[in-house]
């Protein structure tokens, strides 16, 4: 155990003091010694603020499956709890509002409020089919959210969010090279009747309704019954088709029962289920300038023009029951999950534009008829599809057991249950949305069985060890049960049966030294696993079938407590390599959807977290992280966005219509992208927030007001780099101005989110035009809360 722990720590710090070389992250670690530096030139003012309330709480999480203090888990970890929570989500957004919240964290969805889509350091999927696996796992009330479709549940009521970066494949069940967004409701309450209830709205009438119960039904059973309703309004306008959108009416409910008889055995019910509809996502075409990753002038994102059908609809149920005896010397655990998609289907315009527009007329030996008006800007074809999901079940069970060995030992394993049934539907729909041309249903059959086990050793009282493994046996079946056209007809596209199967050994190494009194460093090895996927067809005969994914991770940081606990700070670096990352190429001329792994991707940086109650009345947060990553296959070559240049001779206004691609092309005319970075990531992210008070009178009244800024740098959208298809930098803030009184009892605020209304492309559709997708407008408004 010595000589591979010794190996592994110079192998991680060779690889770390190497990459840092290369990414700049000492700037991160002046930033560090920065704060350390102000820790020392601030002591009059950290003396001031000793007063009662004015130190940071202590924040306990689940990372290792079991309550441990932050600043003891050796594993890159941020929280968000409280009043960040509650203040980003108060003008009606989804799960996408925890991207960028946190270093190295980012989520988008180019299926609206369904669907998100998950990247740690960097490291994530792009693929947007309904059998998408994901190597962020989402794990609520724990129990894996495997589904993309299932990943958007609201976020309410909730105990706290811990994101956890790097490979978590020993404890968690389901795909996790990347890491985890584990999200914890709050609990049932035994003996106390509780809760609170609030209602906000804002402009185009974005309004958020809250309501929770704590009900104590014995001293032995406790009900918590939680809801919420999120609506906003219609506000943009489609002039073609005589209507408007981009609203949604989206609701979502939960209910536990605890039942506690004694110290030993407890019993926790939960049911939850949501219902959505509204549109889809708006694919705006000709949005983006080419030659710029700009917003074309005079860009109004209160107009789209379309000429096909927009929406989508949406509703699930899920339940699961955990069970835990608490033994002398064992703690025994069992949770068993069930989640079903009952309905979702989604239909869009995905030309974005409107108009029967035919690139191909020209060339037609008896010509054209006279083609209707098209817009905005070149319509190529126009193109309307729909789909969703006809059926979906997902059953898990997982059974873990926590022995205190010996007052320097601990120890942890278990078993772990996975099976999920999924059919899709797809469609290619006439341009007024309303008959079907052709119809293809998909099925998919995973399970998966695991065994896991960990210890922790106290070697001294100062230095502590932990390992981990887990032993994984995947298996998945695809079949096409449905190719037709509308009329009945078979296409023969699809070899109707694949089948794929993988086992691994995953593992993770550890070791965390204590310093001081409230300041330890750690290191960490680990290695993740992601079991093999299916894809689009990538010929005409074919299901594509990537490999497993298999990575490697090193990291090393320091978690301090400083000032007597009234601040605190967090900071790794880590160096990861991916082998056979299953990628996602979309588009190109031909559009199409093509999996396929990269032979390595590499990611490298920096993470930095640091809160302060810098006085009684104002506190401070700022969080950033580094992310360069970069494709390493010197032959993987991906189809490139729009190029009409070659119908030129017929129609010279199409000269200049094409995107610019910065890569090399291959013999074949495909871009080679080797050295790229991956899709969505963002190397810089940054985070800042304040909360200032002013207490009033001789009560407990005060005025506060809170405002949180994020930054993240530019992303490409692609697997290649198109000058066009790179999101150009964003910056978002918020402000919250309110009232509280009666111990905190009530609330009476104004706010704003994305309060500068900074619109940007944050995605696109590369195979027709310069199509995009925006972020949110600015949502200005109130909220009233009343806790009891």
């Amino acid at each position: 155990m010595n000589r591979i722990q010794s190996r592994a720590s110079l192998a991680l710090r060779n690889a770390i003091a190497s990459q840092l070389q290369q990414v700049g992250a000492r700037h991160l670690v002046s930033v560090v010694a920065g704060l350390s530096a102000a820790a020392v030139l601030l002591p009059s003012g950290v003396q001031a603020a000793e007063s009662e309330g004015a130190t940071l709480s202590e924040i306990i999480v689940t990372a290792t499956r079991h309550e441990e203090r932050l600043l003891d888990v050796p594993v890159s970890t941020s929280v968000l709890a409280g009043e960040p929570l509650a203040a980003i989500g108060s003008a009606g957004d989804d799960i996408r509002q925890l991207a960028f919240r946190v270093p190295s964290l980012n989520i988008e969805s180019s299926n609206g409020r369904t669907f998100p889509r998950f990247y740690i350091r960097g490291y994530g999927n792009t693929d947007f089919t309904s059998f998408a696996s994901q190597p962020v796992s989402l794990v609520y009330d724990d129990v894996v959210q495997e589904n993309p479709a299932l990943k958007g549940f609201p976020i309410f009521d909730q105990a706290d969010v811990e994101v956890l970066r790097g490979p978590q494949g020993t404890l968690f069940g389901r795909n996790s090279p990347a890491g985890v967004v584990k999200l914890e409701s709050a609990k049932p309450v035994l003996g106390q009747f509780s809760g609170y209830g609030s209602l906000s709205d804002g402009t185009y009438n974005t309004s958020v309704m809250e309501g929770v119960v704590n009900l104590p039904l014995s001293e032995q059973v406790a009900m918590r019954f939680s809801t919420q309703g999120q609506h906003r309004d219609n506000w943009v306008d489609d002039p073609i088709n005589h209507t408007s959108l981009e609203g949604y009416d989206d609701w979502a409910a939960r209910i536990q029962l605890l039942y506690k008889p004694s110290d030993s055995f407890s019993a926790l019910f939960n049911v939850h289920g949501r219902t959505l509809g509204g549109s889809a996502r708006l694919f705006r075409a000709n949005i983006i300038q080419l030659g710029t990753n700009s917003l074309v002038p005079g860009f109004d994102p209160a107009k789209f023009y379309a000429d096909g059908y927009n929406g989508q609809s949406y509703s699930m149920a899920g339940g699961n029951v955990h069970l835990t005896w608490t033994l002398p010397s064992v703690t025994i655990q069992s949770i068993t999950g069930y989640e079903s998609i009952l309905h979702y289907n989604t239909i869009g315009d995905i030309d974005g534009g409107y108009g029967s527009g035919n690139v191909f007329c020209n060339f037609a030996p008896t010509g054209c008829a006279p083609a209707d008006a098209s817009g905005p800007g070149f319509i190529p074809f126009s193109v309307e599809s729909g789909g969703g999901i006809k059926h979906h079940r997902q059953i898990t069970q997982e059974v873990r057991a926590l022995w205190n060995v010996s007052s320097a030992l601990t120890a942890q394993a278990g078993v772990f249950l996975f099976d999920e049934d999924v059919e899709d539907s797809s469609h290619n729909i006439s341009q007024t949305g309303v008959v079907f041309l052709d119809t293809t249903n998909s099925r998919q059959k995973n399970d998966a069985q695991a065994v896991f086990g960990s210890l922790e050793y106290a070697v001294t009282s100062a230095f502590k060890v932990r390992g981990g493994v887990r032993f994984t046996n995947d298996h998945k079946t695809f079949s096409v049960p449905v190719s037709e056209l509308a009329d009945g007809t078979p296409i023969p596209l699809y070899s109707y049966y694949k089948a794929a199967s993988a086992t691994n050994v995953s593992w993770d190494l550890s070791a965390t030294y204590q310093v001081a009194a409230d300041t330890n460093v750690y290191a960490r090895v680990a290695t993740g696993f992601r079991a093999p996927s299916f894809g689009a067809p990538n010929n005409t005969t074919d299901i594509a079938v990537a490999r497993s994914e298999t990575n490697i991770s090193y990291e090393a940081g320091v978690k301090s407590d400083l000032w007597n606990r009234r601040a605190r700070v967090a900071f790794d670096v880590f160096y990861y390599d991916v082998s056979h990352q299953q990628l996602t190429a979309v588009g190109g001329l031909a559009n199409t959807t093509t999996l396929l792994n990269a032979a390595h991707s590499i990611g490298q940086g920096a993470e930095l977290e640091f809160s302060a109650q810098l006085t009684p009345t104002l506190s401070l947060n700022v969080s950033g992280s580094l992310n360069d990553t970069k494709i390493k296959d010197k032959n993987l070559a991906v189809g490139h966005c729009f190029d009409w240049s070659f119908v030129a001779s017929a129609n010279p206004a199409l000269a200049d219509v094409h995107c610019n691609v910065t890569n090399p092309l291959d013999s074949n005319g495909n871009v080679l992208i080797n050295g790229n970075p991956l899709p969505q990531a963002a190397k810089y992210i940054a985070d800042v927030s304040l909360r200032y008070s002013v207490p009033v009178g001789a009560g407990d009244g005060e005025f506060y007001a809170y405002t949180d800024w994020s930054y993240r740098s530019k992303i490409n959208f692609f697997l290649y780099e198109a000058t066009e298809f790179t999101g150009p930098a964003m910056t978002q803030g918020g402000l919250r101005v309110g009232y509280t009184w009666a111990d905190k009892k009530y609330d009476v605020a104004a706010f704003c989110r994305n309060c500068t209304n900074q619109i940007r492309a944050i995605g696109a559709i590369d195979f027709e035009n310069a199509t995009g997708m925006i972020n949110d407008p600015r949502i200005v408004g109130a909220q009233v809360s009343v806790k009891f």
